[in-house]
Parts: C-alpha cells; sequence; structure tokens
C-alpha cells in the first residue's frame, strides 16, 4: 500500500510557496485520497485479522492496481517509443515499489493503523532528502528541523503503550520506515526517467512489473484465494480497489495540475485522519486499535502533528 503514489514531482520544486486553499479540484481530490488511504488501510487491516495474509492482499491489491492503469497506458497515443531493451527502467521501478507495497502491509498485517499511517510521512522526507543527495547538494538547514521533527514524532508513537506493547509498535515503525524508504527510491528514480517517457507510458508497465513480480508470492500464500470466505473477499476486493482509487487520484493530480507541493502536504493530513478515523470508527471495521486509552491517542496525534510539521517545513 503506497504510501502514495507522488507521482513524479517536478525536479527542482520541492520548495515553493503553498498556493491558497481553496475549494478547487487539486486540493480537493488529494483530501478525499488521504481518507480514502486510511478507510483502505482499515478495511485491509479487517481482511488480515479473517486470514488473508500479507501475501494474498499484496497479490491482489498489486493486480488491481496495474488493471487500474490500464486503460490510461492502452489510451497513450502512438506506443511508448521506447525499445524493449529500455523497460528495465520501471522494471527497476516497479521492483522497488513492490518492496514499499509489502513492508506497509506486513505493518499492518502485525501492528496499528495509527502507527503504520504517521510514519509513511517520511517518504516524502526521505524524497526530498535522497534527490539532494543524489545531486550532490547542502542540505538546507529546513530539512535537518525536518528529520528532527519526524524523530520526535517517530518517539511520540511509543509513548503512553504499556512496556510489553513497545516492542510491537517498534516492530511496525520499523516495517512502515522501511517501506517509505523503498517507496523512496522508487520515486526518485521515477522522477530521473520519466521525463523521457512521460507519465502515461511510465507509469502503466511500472505497474504491470510490480503485479508480475507478486506471482513469486503464490508458494507462501496459506490456501488458495478461492478459498477465501465472502468476508475476507469482500473486505480485501474493497481496500484493494479503494488504494487503486487513491493512487490514481494522486497520481492524476500532480500530471494534470503540476502542484507536487500542495498536493503532497495536503495527502500527508492522512497521518492525523488515520490517528481520529481509528478512535472514531475503528469499531465499524473490528479494529481493536480503538479500545487503547485516551493517552495513547493523544501521543499519536501529537506525533501525527509533528511529522505534518516536518513535512510542510521541508516543502514550503
Amino acid at each position: 500500500m503506497r504510501g502514495g503514489t507522488n507521482l513524479p514531482l517536478p525536479r527542482g520544486r520541492y520548495r515553493g510557496s503553498l498556493p491558497a486553499l481553496d475549494l478547487s479540484l487539486h486540493l480537493v481530490i488529494p483530501l478525499a485520497c488521504a481518507f480514502l488511504y486510511v478507510v483502505a488501510a482499515l478495511m485491509l487491516k479487517r481482511a488480515s485479522s479473517l486470514g488473508v495474509g500479507a501475501w494474498r492482499i499484496g497479490f491482489l491489491a498489486n493486480w488491481v492496481m496495474f488493471l487500474s492503469y490500464l486503460p490510461w497506458w492502452l489510451a497513450q497515443p502512438g506506443g511508448s517509443g521506447h525499445a524493449w531493451m529500455d523497460y528495465w527502467q520501471p522494471a527497476v521501478s516497479g521492483l522497488l515499489f513492490l518492496g514499499g507495497q509489502m513492508f506497509i502491509f506486513l505493518a499492518l498485517h502485525r501492528g496499528d493503523v495509527s502507527v503504520t499511517t504517521p510514519v509513511m510521512g517520511t517518504k516524502v522526507l526521505m524524497v526530498a532528502l535522497l534527490s539532494q543527495l543524489l545531486r550532490a547538494g547542502d542540505v538546507p538547514w529546513q530539512w535537518w528541523t525536518g528529520a528532527a521533527l519526524s524523530t520526535a514524532a517517530v518517539a511520540l508513537l511509543h509513548f503512553g503503550e504499556p512496556h510489553g506493547q513497545r516492542s510491537l509498535v517498534g516492530r511496525t515503525v520499523v516495517l512502515a520506515g522501511l517501506s517509505a524508504l523503498s517507496f523512496s527510491l522508487s520515486d526518485v528514480l521515477l522522477q530521473k526517467w520519466v521525463v523521457a517517457w512521460g507519465s502515461g507510458h511510465y507509469l502503466p508497465p511500472m505497474l504491470m512489473f510490480t503485479a508480475l513480480y507478486t506471482f513469486a508470492f503464490v508458494p507462501f500464500f496459506r490456501a488458495p484465494l478461492w478459498e477465501l470466505d465472502r468476508r475476507a473477499w469482500s473486505w480485501t476486493a474493497g481496500g484493494a480497489l479503494l488504494l487503486a482509487v487513491n493512487n490514481v487520484g494522486i497520481a492524476l493530480s500532480i500530471a494534470v495540475w503540476r502542484t507536487a507541493t500542495s498536493v503532497n502536504i495536503l495527502y500527508s493530513l492522512r497521518g492525523l485522519i488515520s490517528v481520529v478515523l481509528v478512535w472514531a470508527i475503528g469499531h465499524w471495521f473490528s479494529n481493536e486499535e480503538h479500545r487503547l486509552t485516551p493517552r495513547v491517542f493523544r501521543f499519536r496525534l501529537v506525533g501525527a502533528a509533528l511529522m505534518l510539521a516536518a513535512i510542510v517545513l521541508v516543502l514550503v
């Protein structure tokens, strides 16, 4: 589950001014996607609790995502203009994207949505930092401050937990952090290679490779897909479909309106939204997190707010 498909960030545009908030589509869509992402995470967490498992969830979610992008690929005029030997580039991006997906599915399988989603906010910081380092430029002080804030945010996600539960939260943080790192590397390479391809020619084959790679998950299935019961199918299919809609919405927002800064900041509100939704409606998804104490939720809310502040500091 992508920590959003922040695709692609225009080169040299990490810093700029945040547009005034209004009701234009390029602002409404990322906000809606932030909600969709959290609901999708809750649905997939429910599917996991019904025994679907991270491997089968990953297989289904990535195929649904590729199929949702396929019409965009078929609608492109004149073919890609690239020889088959050039397809190693989307193949590499797709492999890193798959790594990000599986780490996030494992984090959701073993941990809490209200921990996993805020930690995924580090992806935006990693993309900015990796892009700057690869260009061998100086790292602005705002980014160091953002890194410090994000570190404090991750620490706050641990606070308020009973001592015996902190190792579980720590494992969730590590898995979500690895997901953010893998997604970040995928995005940095995407920014480098997509210019010569165009988004419509690059993203669908990248996701095609990601879907094909998931056949390697089949030996790890607990049971064949057709043995899933009706409830498990409904939660898995619903979560996968919402993820696909979420990713298409973010990709189109950036591709059409070219407002990567505002899109990424608004989409990063999903960290705060995850804490609020888990507290407010988590029981709708039979999610055990809503039973956490108010003290734990307060710490997680402050941690998610600090993560958002770090992202704004880096991007604006």
